[in-house]
Order: structure tokens, then C-alpha cells, then sequence
């Protein structure tokens, strides 16, 4: 290996949610007995993710279903959250070096119909219809006639600190959607509603069969300081985001980003970018795992998933370079899918670190904080440190 920088590549996958098991603090967030890995395999009876196995995912804590190999082939540990927080952004920015005191709102009760949805009202020339928690395909299929006839905004949110708006694109052409979520994206970039990210949700259809479209666009507040992808980019080190990772971080520090439609698609593009010549990080989030499955509470429909990314998981290693590539496979928070309510759950999450001259892997020690990757990667290259994290870089090389 190169000594002065270890690693050209460095591939970094965060599978949303995949959290295993509650965290020291879980109790003081809602979160006792959170433990979306270990739920998840009780439901299925035991989980079949053999790849994941041999690289030790069972030697962080045993997962039913799931062998503990005695010569896993990347070494493992699991982190704690550090900030005060369990949705993606906090997640997503620590792990990227910045630590966030207060946490993002959310909305349990909707917006503040005196105060927020007045003034979208007032900026957009069009009334708001809605204003609550919803899963968007339901809302849409309660409203979208409503909205077809009157004009008027879908507005919701969810158990993320997140405003979507849907809008159906006969109505409202796409430009102007996306303006809207721009006038409430400067409405909210406040400390007084801490929103993380404003979403334009399009869809197209008759009453009873309206279908989301993928014009979907993210709003996010900027990143409340410099991230390691900012240090990577300014040193002329290509930084490129797969997924959503563009929006986490409002294209802050990205010099590529590939949008994909779901986690095969993001499986997909993610496989074929290891191909590329670049220098610099690699980022996926696959956020089904998140989106679809945990805020809807389906362990049946998780379980299947990580068990499809299981299946994607050779190919992946099959084209990592003798030397020079690093792999980090791990998770922004948990979303137990048996837990009560539809929220986030405050949970450890696991790490495997994977390179080609790894013979047999070791526990690293368990990190207490997220930014340890960021302080790593950041290593690696020779860019500033972050002003969170421990860099474990001298002990996988």
C-alpha cells in the first residue's frame, strides 16, 4: 500500500435503518428494547444474508440465521450515535464528522396551521389540504381527487422532521412544484422549525389509480458546517453520491451525483460506478430498507430486502482492487419494524470494513461516535480532520 495514502477508492455503503440493537440512551428517546437486526430474524425465522455472515456480521452480536465465522473476511464493530438525534440527516452528517446538539423537529400533529401553513398559503397563492402524518401513496389516494378538482397543496409529513407536498403534474407542471418547495424550503430554514428537508412528491393518474412519479426532489438544509466531503472536494478528490446522499447533505462537498429509483437500482448503479477510475469516496444510501419497510413496519418486506442486498453483496467484493479499495458497509440509525409507533429508533449500528489484503478480520473497538469514518476517510486522503471522531485508519490498514 501506498503509505501516504492507503486507499484510492474508498466505497461506503449505508443501508438506512439497519440498526442492531438499542443504544445505551435508547430509554431517553422512546427506544427501550429497539433491536431492528434481531427483530427482523425472529420474524423470519432466522435471516439468510451468508454474505454478510462471512464478512462477520454475526461477530458484532449474533443474528439468528446469520453464522459466526471464525475467520470473517473484514474486520467489524458496531457505533453509537453521538448527536442528539436518530433521523437520516443527523445520522448521514455525523457520519461525515459533524455532531448535532439540537435535533430536528417533527410534526406529529401537522403543521402549525396558524403560523407555517398560513404563510405557505399566503407565499404560493394555493390552499393546503391535508397537513398530517400519511404514508404519501394513502394520502394521495384520500386527497388526489380533491387536489384534481381545487388546486390546492398536499401537505404531510411523516415520523421523519420532513414537509412533503404532492401535487399531481397536470395540475401543477413540474417547474412550478419544484418552485413551491423552494418558497417553503426558505420559509423553514429557521431554528424555529428545524425541518430537514422539504420534499416535492409528483404524481400522475385517475382518482383510484394515481402512481408517484420519480420527479421526486429533495430540499435539505445545508449541513450546519464543513463535512469531510466538503475537505475531499476542495482538495480535488472526486466525491460521488449514489441515492439520496446528494440531498443529505444539499449537494454539499459532491462532485458526482447518480440518482436511483430504489436499492436494486441503487445496487445496480453503485456496481457499475466500481468500474470508474476516480480518487475519492463513493457514497450509496439505500433507503428502501428505511422508507419502505421500517416506517411501515413491515419485518417481512425488510427481511426480504437485506436479504436481496445479500444477494447483490459478491459482486460488490468481486470488484474491489488488490490494495487500493476500501469498503464500509454500515447504517445511519435504526427503524425497528416490530417497535411501536413509525419512528426512528435509537440504536447501535453495525460496521464492516472491508479491503483485499484482509486475510482474517478483528473487532475493532466499539466507536462512540459516527464521525470515526469521516475522521478515517479524512485520513486516508490527507485532508482536515473533522472536529468529531477518531480515525481507526492504522488499524485496518
Amino acid at each position: 500500500m501506498n503509505q501516504s495514502q492507503p486507499f484510492k477508492r474508498v466505497f461506503l455503503i449505508v443501508l438506512d435503518s439497519v440498526g442492531i440493537g438499542e443504544a445505551p440512551d435508547a430509554e431517553q428517546f422512546g427506544d427501550k428494547g429497539a433491536d431492528t437486526l434481531g427483530h427482523i430474524a425472529a420474524h423470519m425465522n432466522g435471516l439468510n444474508m451468508p454474505n454478510t455472515g462471512k464478512l462477520g456480521l454475526s461477530n458484532i452480536r449474533e443474528i439468528q440465521g446469520i453464522e459466526k465465522t471464525s475467520q470473517p473476511l473484514a474486520h467489524y464493530t458496531k457505533m453509537q450515535e453521538a448527536s442528539n438525534g436518530k433521523d437520516t440527516m443527523t445520522g448521514h452528517w455525523e457520519i461525515m464528522g459533524l455532531h448535532i446538539e439540537q435535533p430536528f423537529q417533527t410534526f406529529p400533529d401537522g403543521f402549525p396551521p396558524d403560523d407555517l401553513v398560513q404563510q405557505i398559503e399566503k407565499e404560493t397563492g394555493r390552499k393546503v389540504i391535508g397537513n398530517k402524518p400519511a404514508s404519501g401513496t394513502a394520502i394521495i389516494e384520500e386527497l388526489g381527487e380533491e387536489h384534481m378538482k381545487t388546486g390546492d397543496l398536499i401537505v404531510y409529513t411523516s415520523a421523519d422532521p420532513v414537509i412533503q407536498i404532492a401535487a399531481h403534474e397536470d395540475i401543477i407542471p413540474i417547474d412550478e412544484q419544484y418552485k413551491i418547495c423552494e418558497i417553503v424550503r426558505e420559509l423553514t430554514k429557521n431554528d424555529k422549525y428545524m425541518i430537514g428537508r422539504v420534499i416535492a412528491r409528483p404524481f400522475i393518474g385517475k382518482p383510484g389509480a394515481f402512481e408517484r412519479t420519480s420527479n421526486r426532489h429533495d430540499y435539505a438544509l445545508k449541513p450546519f458546517g464543513r463535512t469531510v466531503m466538503n475537505e475531499l472536494a476542495d482538495a480535488g478528490y472526486d466525491v460521488i453520491a449514489l441515492g439520496k446522499i446528494a440531498d443529505i447533505y444539499d449537494g454539499e462537498g459532491v462532485t458526482e451525483a447518480i440518482r436511483t429509483d430504489d436499492n436494486d437500482d441503487g445496487m445496480e448503479k453503485f456496481i457499475q460506478s466500481m468500474d470508474k477510475e476516480f480518487n475519492g469516496l463513493n457514497f450509496l444510501n439505500l433507503v428502501d430498507f428505511d422508507a419502505k419497510y421500517g416506517h411501515r413496519r413491515d419485518p417481512q418486506g425488510y427481511g426480504e430486502a437485506l436479504e436481496t442486498f445479500d444477494k447483490r453483496l459478491p459482486e460488490v467484493l468481486s470488484k474491489l482492487r488488490e490494495g487500493g479499495d476500501l469498503l464500509l458497509i454500515t447504517a445511519d440509525h435504526g427503524n425497528d419494524p416490530v417497535h411501536h409507533g413509525t419512528d426512528h429508533t435509537r440504536e447501535f449500528v453495525p460496521l464492516l470494513v472491508r479491503h483485499n489484503l484482509i486475510t482474517e478480520g478483528k473487532k475493532l473497538d466499539d466507536r462512540e461516535t459516527f464521525a470515526d469514518i469521516g475522521a478515517t476517510i479524512a485520513e486516508n486522503f490527507g485532508v482536515t480532520l473533522p472536529l468529531n471522531g477518531k480515525s481507526f485508519l492504522k488499524d485496518i490498514e
